[in-house]
């Protein structure tokens, strides 16, 4: 009994989320059988005891079938998919509690009875048992009734967990699409008798206040709001499994259509993707994840978890294999042959359609969609012709919508009963509305449409006269936890009502940067049609875009000001993890200078929406100026430069009472993993100095824009003024500030050192290099400070910070090329007191950088009168003691090999995408020199994505900040959804290959990864191209040791 019960190879699926074209595993059906034939071939029953069967619909009432004894699943399942009509069926199951009481799937090729151990007094459940990750995937809107009804479920029964606004957002869409709009009393009297949330009274009013902004909102498009925003949170589809790992720590398994999830509470902890998964296997209560090698390395391939029960564990494992053939296959499994002598292990397999195949049929089958009735909604009813083009604009599907039928629907003898604890409410009966109809119960056979639609100009026009149609709709989102969710008024250029909400995002709701957008053409043409409107409306001026990139930059701004102001004052006071005296510094300084930004980005606000004309037009001429409301606060800020003095200060003694204080130095390293804090948290603290350096350089190209006879240049000049004055007196304590924060950083992140940020040390150059050792070239990961030289490997610890594997003091070193003497391209050596090691750079540019500074920094440390020898020699930790004209061939340690054996790979407390982390993965290398030029060159603003194989368009808010690119629905979000780091990225305008035919579009390549973006204006999208090519291209100044025609390669 020690051999594996049931495994599972996972083949590869390269290129694509359902796979590639291959037919790895098994079913049991017998070859050239699908499963209605099988069904079909059982043996015809005698006449036995019928079973009564109850079961309870997604919108809580609850059917009583008539079955026979021995019924198989797959045949009670398709009973209640016909009486529902029920087309995408392959997302549903139906699920029940056992004698265990957790809650496990029917199996459609096994009989009921001997699944249900007890059929009369158990209650069984239609509900989603695959969650896609796009709302758009579902093509028919019935089906999206349904998964709404879920997400209602799920939420009362407190499986979706989410945030107070959220959660109020979700209930207010529900209730539009329940009662109609808003009308208080009506709403009050509702959610008395309604209860959508434990203790909902407690948000009752956040409810009421987002249902208030949702007027003229279909059913349907509540829906998808809904769907829309459930998809986006972490608990979106989850069932956890509880289960502990190797060390007996308490987790929760899940599943999703990414892979295997892991779960520490409600917080989930790792991923591992079906790509990275060979196969998976469960013996007695052990569940097991073997890795591919080139995910894990040659050691520790499997991962092992422990769940309660053999039932439990083999119960996950076949939710496991299913969702890995339903969203990872093309095709249905082959059937296995039957054994002739005997069987080993699990013969389960998926046997229902793969979601690839569930599109394909209902794309190619092209029939009739069938109305429906929403028998609890009081809101307006769903109009089949209307909604299927409305969704067609509106949903981003990757196929145009052809919505198909189903089979006819049977007349199978089912009672309803209403549940006790709901009020009573039949599930929808798909009577035609037609005059020709069959009757409420007739069988429904939908009919292939013929060529009687009206054209595609005319369906548009039709819309387009449609107020609260989705293609009226702009490409601004509603962020979901935002306290405030404002009412979006769309300027119409059609002469339509011109306070029509935005309710639906066209471009906006597609899915997450993580992912490849899912546009349709239709889709992708509507943003093109709006955003060419959008042009011929706004002005053209480029003083106009200039004050735009003031807007979006304060916004930007303002939102970093709330990671301290908001977020990081709430994990302290929640935890009381800080000293008061700390505490009032901090906040002393930080608060005001939030207050006046709130304050100075009102003002930009209201000055850009005069300056485009959307009030008092005959006014508009007083207003195209950004002068005026820029001296006036530059002049009121010039008040907080003693604040900003004070920041030295803060960051020093925050640093000092993390290192003294455990609890605060816990608090500290939790927040940073929170999604809101997207960059190291000390950098926050430096951004209001660094703000000014960005009104200084906005300043300047107004005046620079403007003749002297403007009447707007006197203004920007007098502000300009105001802002030099300030940044003279604080540059060079931004420039302390700078390698302070540095430091810290890199002593969060590395481990074997504990006084980096010692007095008077600065950092120079960190990136990747190989070093010459015993198994030939090592990737190591270097850091050059003024006083030493440290080098590093990436370790395989649970942290996955980098290890200090030694250090040379600068004092008395060379550095040498070597190319000839190793014969290693871009090779050079470095001769110190203790050692002498080779290293390889990936370009010579890279290895003429690394000489530069090398030997600048040693020429400093010669001059300088504090010798590398004040460095404590227990901080680092010295690995050698060879002679210095020996070279150093280092040997790994078995300690670095073996160091984690960990069943979980605990989430780091640092991102992939600090500099560190991005160097070590692009072979290169990231100067100070370019962490301030970095620092200059930051931008935000709404650009138009589209990856290289797409063909829509997708509307983003992004932030340029740190190297990177981050990606949000709109700048109300408070954490990215994605993020880009840009290092090793070239940027260039697109070719003719590419066949983008639109105008400001600029292109993003590193090698095969191709992204393209399209800015609004000229002056937009050629601030983007400098800003990347400013930050991500090093200073030329390394090129001084370059041959002359390699260096005329690497000239601008």
């Amino acid at each position: 009994m020690g051999e594996i019960e049931g495994t599972y190879r996972v083949l590869q699926t390269p290129g694509s989320r359902l796979g590639v074209q291959k037919t790895p595993g098994v079913s049991t059906l017998e070859p050239g059988q699908n499963l209605s034939t099988a069904m079909a071939s059982l043996p015809a029953k005698t006449h036995e005891r019928d079973l009564p069967i109850k079961i309870k619909l997604l919108d809580n009432t609850v059917e009583v079938l008539d079955i026979e004894s021995k019924y198989y699943g797959q045949t009670l399942l398709t009973e209640v998919y016909k009486h529902l009509n029920l087309i995408e069926s392959d997302y549903f199951g139906i699920d029940f509690q056992n004698i265990q009481s957790y809650w496990i799937w029917l199996e459609p090729m096994k009989p009921v009875i001997k699944q249900v151990r007890r059929p009369k007094t158990t209650m069984l459940r239609l509900a989603v048992k695959f969650f896609p990750p796009d709302p758009g995937q579902l093509q028919e809107e019935y089906t999206r009734y349904l998964f709404v009804l879920q997400i209602k479920r799920d939420l009362a029964e407190e499986r979706l967990t989410c945030s107070d606004n959220t959660a109020a957002l979700l209930v207010s869409h529900l209730l539009q699409s329940e009662i109609g709009d808003f009308v208080e009393s009506e709403d009050r009297e509702h959610l008395k008798t309604n209860q959508y949330l434990p203790n909902q009274e407690r948000i009752e009013g956040k409810i009421l206040e987002f249902h208030r902004k949702h007027v003229g909102q279909t059913p349907a498009e509540s829906d998808f709001q809904v769907l829309e925003i459930a998809r986006k949170l972490e608990m979106y589809g989850i069932r956890f499994h509880l289960a502990s790992d190797r060390e007996g720590t308490k987790i929760n398994l899940a599943v999703s259509h990414m892979g295997v999830l892991v779960f520490q509470g409600n917080t989930k902890i790792n991923t591992f993707n079906w790509s990275k998964v060979r196969k998976l296997s469960f013996k007695r209560k052990r569940f097991l994840i073997k890795l591919h090698p080139e995910v894990c390395g040659p050691y520790q391939d499997t991962l092992e978890f422990l769940l309660g029960s053999r039932d439990e564990c083999k119960n996950f494992w076949k939710i496991c294999v299913e969702y890995h053939t339903f969203f990872r296959l093309f095709d249905q499994p082959k059937p296995k042959a039957k054994a002739v002598f005997f069987t080993r292990g699990s013969s389960f397999r998926y046997s229902g359609r793969t979601q690839k195949q569930l599109v394909d049929y209902i794309k190619d089958s092209g029939m009739k969609k069938t109305p429906y009735e929403r028998r609890h909604s009081k809101a307006r009813a769903s109009t089949c012709a209307l909604n299927t083009n409305m969704l067609k604009q509106s949903v981003p599907f990757t196929e145009d919508l052809r919505t198909p039928g189903s089979p006819a629907s049977a007349a199978a003898p089912f009672q309803s009963v209403h549940s006790s604890s709901t009020p009573p409410t039949v599930l929808p009966i798909f009577a035609e509305t037609s005059p020709s109809s069959l009757g409420p119960r007739a069988p429904y056979t939908r009919i292939p449409e013929k060529n009687t639609a009206a054209p595609a100009e005319e369906v548009g026009r039709k819309l387009m006269q449609q107020p609260g149609s989705p293609m009226l709709q702009g490409f601004y989102g509603l962020p979901v936890d935002h306290p405030q969710l404002s009412s979006l008024v769309l300027k119409s250029p059609l002469g339509l009502n011109p306070a029509f909400k935005v309710n639906l995002n066209a471009a906006g709701q597609g899915s997450s940067p993580l992912l490849s957008p899912v546009l349709s053409d239709a889709g992708g043409a509507r943003i093109e049609e709006d955003d060419e409107m959008k042009r011929k409306r706004y002005p053209t001026d480029k003083a106009y875009f200039i004050a735009k990139e003031i807007l979006a930059t304060e916004r930007t701004y303002l939102k970093d000001l709330e990671v301290i102001t908001v977020w990081f004052r709430s994990a302290v006071i929640k935890e009381n993890a800080m000293p008061e005296g700390l505490m009032t510094l901090l906040f002393s300084n930080i608060d005001p200078i939030y207050e006046f930004h709130r304050g100075f980005l009102k003002e930009i606000e209201q000055r850009l929406s005069l300056w485009e004309g959307k009030t008092n037009a005959h006014m508009k001429g007083d207003y195209q100026r950004i002068g005026d409301v820029m001296l006036r606060n530059m002049h009121t800020l010039k008040e907080f430069t003693s604040y900003l003095q004070k920041h030295d200060e803060v960051l020093t003694e925050l640093e000092k009472a993390t290192k003294r204080l455990k609890k605060l130095e816990v608090v500290y390293k939790e927040f940073e993993l929170q999604k809101v804090c997207y960059l190291p948290f000390n950098t926050f603290l430096l951004k209001p100095i660094q703000r000014l350096l960005h009104y200084k350089l906005i300043l300047g190209r107004l005046c620079k824009h403007y003749t002297a006879e403007h009447r707007d240049f006197a203004d920007c000049q007098n502000a300009l003024k105001e802002v030099v004055e300030m940044t003279s007196q604080l540059q060079h304590s931004l420039i302390r500030l700078e390698n302070f924060q540095k430091l810290t950083e890199l002593q969060h992140d590395l481990i074997g050192i504990d006084n980096l940020t010692a007095p008077g040390r600065e950092f120079i150059r960190e990136g990747c290099l190989y070093k010459l050792t015993k198994k030939g070239l090592q990737q190591r990961m270097f850091f050059l400070f003024s006083d030493m030289l440290l080098y590093t490997s990436k370790g395989v610890t649970g942290t996955n910070q980098f290890k200090i594997h030694g250090h040379l003091p600068l004092h008395g070193m060379l550095v040498e090329e070597s190319e000839n003497e190793w014969a290693v391209p871009h090779c050079f050596t470095i001769y110190s007191a203790q050692k002498t090691i080779v290293v390889a750079a990936s370009t010579r540019l890279e290895m003429g950088k690394w000489m530069e500074d090398l030997n600048m920094a040693i020429e400093m440390a010669k001059k300088s009168t504090e010798k590398s020898g004040m460095l404590l020699e227990n901080s680092v930790c010295n690995r050698s003691n060879r002679s210095s004209d020996e070279v150093s061939l280092e040997q790994e340690s078995e300690d670095d090999i073996h160091s984690s054996h960990s069943s979980l790979d605990r989430q780091s407390h640092h991102r992939a995408n600090t500099t560190m982390h991005v160097c070590w993965y692009r072979n290169t290398s990231v100067s100070m020199t370019d962490h301030s030029v970095a620092v200059e060159n930051q931008l935000s603003g709404y650009l138009l994505r589209k990856f290289k194989n797409s063909n829509g368009w997708q509307k983003l808010w992004v932030v340029f900040t740190n190297f990177c690119l981050f990606f949000y629905k709109t700048h109300q979000d408070d954490y990215p959804l994605a993020s880009l780091p840009l290092l090793g990225y070239a940027v260039s305008s697109p070719v003719e290959a590419d066949g983008i035919q639109k105008d400001y579009v600029f292109k993003l390549q590193f090698k095969s990864h191709v992204y393209f973006f399209r800015a609004e204006s000229k002056y937009t999208f050629e601030r983007w191209m400098e800003v990347i090519k400013r930050a991500t291209s090093s200073p030329a100044r390394s090129s001084l040791l370059l041959p002359k025609d390699e260096k005329d390669s690497h000239t601008d």
